[in-house]
């Protein structure tokens, strides 16, 4: 009788119902699975925003360990969370269908964005696209899980607070007063849940390689190959999205100055068939025309 597949998590509300979604397909196809929940890092300290903390892959590196040291056999990761480049020895084996990818406001009662005076967010990112565009409101650090967000937005004074809209649509707690930031451009992969393995684990490749999503796949390697050559990780504002139309994908991207104050943003459009690699073009093209200088004065800020 085979040994039950393994399956690595954060014990939060989100990374369960994304590692459950994960076992059930698996047993669908007729493996037998197990979860093993672990905190991580991020998870522990939640006195300081994430780009603060000065880590890459934060919510992944206790799980990668507990692969690596073979406690578990695959993990489950929100592939925004997980580094561009893996640790040696592991592999992505699949990316799942891509939920929503957007941002929304939750905001504490009935709030336009324009009324807003405080908003929160633990994301440089949002942080920076939103001080862009509302240069006079005042932005606030928020640190938790979905969960302890929303309940720290209602003990507060502040009138919104920026998440993800698939996580919080994950685990049905998408509020009826929330508005979609269609302005917003989103974390490379975010929306998209994927699963790594050992890289000389054959079997679990192999398992695990059925769920993969080739579409999702093919937008998530554009997105975090713009990243990754952009050396943004978590410590610069960066968000970039691609989507397939027909026969074309259709890119957009933006990186910031941690104030907001300058933004460097492009749209582009290339053939379905060519994608391979054109996520580091358009970083370099970015780098090119002003990226690289405020990427060097990021850095230096740090």
């Amino acid at each position: 009788m085979s040994k039950p597949i393994r399956i690595g998590t954060r014990d939060s509300e989100l990374a369960l119902w994304q590692a459950n979604t994960v076992k059930d397909k698996l047993e669908l196809l007729g493996y037998k699975t197990e979860l093993v929940a672990v905190k991580s890092t991020g998870d522990l300290n939640l006195d300081q925003p994430l780009y603060e903390l000065g880590i890459t892959g934060i919510f992944t590196k206790t799980l990668d360990i507990a692969m690596l040291n073979r406690t578990v056999d695959i993990a489950v990761h929100s592939m925004k969370d997980v580094p561009t480049l893996l640790p040696k020895g592991i592999v992505q084996s699949a990316v799942l269908e891509r939920a929503a990818s957007e941002d929304v406001l939750v905001t504490n009662g009935d709030f336009n964005p324009e009324d807003i005076c405080t908003v929160a967010t633990g994301s440089l990112r949002r942080k920076a696209q939103w001080l862009s565009r509302y240069p006079h409101h005042k932005v606030v650090g928020l640190r938790g899980n979905v969960n302890t967000r929303l309940q720290k937005l209602v003990d507060s004074d502040w009138q919104g607070a920026v998440f993800a809209k698939a996580g919080l649509e994950r685990i049905d707690k998408l509020p009826e007063n929330h508005r979609l930031l269609d302005w917003m451009i989103p974390a490379p992969a975010q929306g998209a849940m994927v699963v790594v393995a050992r890289q000389d684990d054959l079997r679990h490749i192999d398992a695990t390689q059925q769920l993969d999503h080739k579409p999702s796949a093919i937008c998530t390697e554009i997105e975090r190959e713009f990243l990754q050559v952009l050396e943004g990780g978590c410590t610069a504002p960066i968000g970039a999205l691609a989507i397939i139309e027909g026969e074309l994908i259709r890119f957009k991207a933006v990186l910031l100055s941690l104030d907001g104050r300058t933004a460097l943003s492009m749209e582009k459009e290339i053939e379905t068939n060519n994608y391979k690699g054109c996520g580091a073009v358009f970083a370099r093209e970015m780098l090119a025309n002003g990226g690289a200088e405020l990427m060097n004065t990021i850095k230096k800020s740090q």
